[in-house]
């Protein structure tokens, strides 16, 4: 659970000044376990920081440190103590506010880390995971999600609810789902994959097919596509609501929560923007096909020679092929 902004505000309020000698000025904050943690301005930028000591800790020279657009995150020594201190720092360009909420949110992911480990390796590992998350999300662009990807966004959620539910453990489920680490399918399944595709449309089955490895079950074998048609509906559930069902679903497994953190992250979903998502969806129907050798689709190997890329658009509804449930994909997958 994320840290109360109020900490970190009022620190950063306090601490604003005009110092034009290079250091550091930090307030102590309630720990994270033995972590030791600071909210502080790097002078004579005045920026604001969150810093991290590790009482024990090392990194090696060429050990690389995460850097988003709005934020670095570098060594610091505040106590000359010479002992590993990151400062998480807002860059001058960066927005205030989602810095704030970032901060939060990485604190907030130590706090939960501890409550099953003090081990410092792990808390380094999920500090620097949970920086990585927001990386990819300034990486991509911090605005909220179009109504497109809202919508895509919805179909992966609830085809992971599925993949739980069908007996494959929580933190499996959520490590499977690449899609928002630019995986080329959405979900990475035993020795295959698992590509979902959600539409709006009540007539055919529109969907855009990214690349030519996208369809391409040379690498990953099997190879299925999910299409799942949603129909908005005032009895439905919104963005936040289904993302709010999985957490339940996965409560208590420590493993699982902090991935899927960071996957919703990497997918550009953050709290601050869930207002903006007030549509409310129902399943209608979704169906699972194996891409086989006749299934409509351009790779790399059927392609005429000289073609590199490629996007293009296939009716779903028009692949051959029988349907098959969830829990017959993942155990044909080699999932469960």
């Amino acid at each position: 659970m994320a840290r109360p902004s109020n900490e970190f505000l009022m620190a950063w309020s306090s601490l604003a000044g005009t110092d034009t000698e290079p250091g550091w000025q930090a307030i102590s904050l309630p720990s994270s376990g033995p972590l030791q943690l600071r909210a502080g301005r790097r002078s004579p930028d005045n920026a604001e920081a969150v810093l991290v000591g590790f009482p024990t800790k090392k990194l090696t020279a060429g050990d690389k440190l995460p850097e988003g657009q709005g934020f670095s995150v570098e060594r610091a020594d505040p106590d000359g103590s010479g002992k590993l201190w990151l400062a998480l720092t807002r860059k001058s360009a960066g927005s205030s506010e989602l810095f704030a909420s970032m901060a939060c949110d990485v604190i907030g992911a130590l706090d939960d880390a501890v409550k099953t480990s003090s081990d410092e390796s792990k808390l380094l590992r999920v500090f620097l995971g949970r920086v990585g998350a927001w990386q990819e999300f300034m990486r991509k662009g911090s605005q909220a999600l179009s109504p497109e990807a809202e919508i895509g966004l919805i179909g992966e959620l609830i085809l992971l609810q599925a993949i739980i539910a069908a007996g494959a453990s929580p933190a499996f489920a959520v490590e499977s789902w690449v899609g928002p680490l630019d995986g080329i399918q959405d979900f990475e399944l035993g020795t295959g994959a698992l590509e979902v595709k959600t539409t709006l449309s009540t007539t055919g089955f529109p969907a855009k097919i990214g690349s030519l490895e996208q369809l391409d079950d040379s690498t990953r074998q099997p190879l299925f596509v999910a299409g799942l048609r949603l129909r908005q509906t005032e009895s439905g559930q919104n963005l936040p609501e289904i993302v709010e069902t999985i957490r339940l679903m996965i409560k208590g497994d420590s493993e699982a929560e902090r991935l899927l953190a960071e996957r919703l992250l990497a997918a550009r979903y953050v709290e601050f923007h869930s207002d903006l998502y007030p549509r409310k969806f129902e399943s209608a129907n979704m169906s699972i096909v194996e891409v086989m050798e006749n299934f409509p689709r351009m790779t790399s190997g059927t392609v005429p020679l000289g073609v590199m890329k490629a996007m293009y658009e296939i009716d779903l509804d028009k692949a051959p092929g029988g349907n098959t449930d969830v829990k017959s994909a993942l155990r044909k997958l080699g999932a469960i």
